[in-house]
């Protein structure tokens, strides 16, 4: 098969595919080395780049996504308005910041660096599969502990959650640990995290 071809069954791939494409699967589709179908998903991210088209390839998530610019982004959300609502909320992206940083966390964790009680804004999220509960920390009552999802890395655009911002999180914590008041702030931990959500919902 040529490369033309094979770029063609790449695009294709990741049109009919709703999750990221990891390398793995693409080069069993071709039958090709893994860092041929690398190499081939890179070429055609350049393609597309350079012919100007509406859609681009997303690296995100450990595999290839296909989704929309996001300077089309105020176009597509007039055309599809009802999924305007579906974006998170202040609150919802603070917590969620929260617990990216600190996972594994817990409700009372999380509430006493926002201040405010979160469990409808929980289970929202969850929901949205952007968290999970990973498990119970040990200690009185045993409370679950929540932690980011791999929806979490596709909403935000992110490869892994090394690619995070850098945040001072762990001294806002201790603060709270310590007693402070930091009940009356609201930390601003989505600075630099802004959401992909327009790229991937069309």
């Amino acid at each position: 098969m040529e490369k033309k071809e094979q770029k063609r069954l790449i695009e294709a791939l990741l049109f009919l595919s709703e999750e990221p494409v990891k390398v793995d699967r693409i080069a069993g589709t071709l039958n090709i080395s893994s860092d041929d179908a690398a190499s081939l998903a890179s070429e055609l991210r350049q393609d597309l780049d350079d012919a100007g088209r509406g859609l681009q390839i997303i690296e995100t998530a450990g595999g290839f996504q296909l989704g929309t610019r996001p300077e089309l982004a105020p176009y597509l959300e007039k055309a599809f308005s009802e999924d305007v609502s579906s974006n998170l909320t202040a609150a919802a992206l603070e917590a969620l910041a929260i617990i990216a940083y600190k996972q594994p966390v817990t409700r009372i964790e999380i509430e006493s660096i926002r201040g405010v009680r979160c469990e409808h804004v929980l289970d929202n999220l969850i929901k949205r599969k952007l968290i999970k509960i990973s498990g119970r920390k040990e200690g009185p009552g045993r409370p679950l502990l929540y932690a980011t999802t791999p929806d979490f890395l596709k909403y935000f655009g992110l490869m892994d959650l090394k690619e995070l911002p850098p945040l001072d999180l762990e001294n806002k914590l201790e603060q709270s640990e310590d007693g402070s008041e930091n009940n009356d702030q609201e930390i601003k931990v989505i600075d630099g995290m802004d959401s992909k959500d327009e790229v991937q919902n069309f």
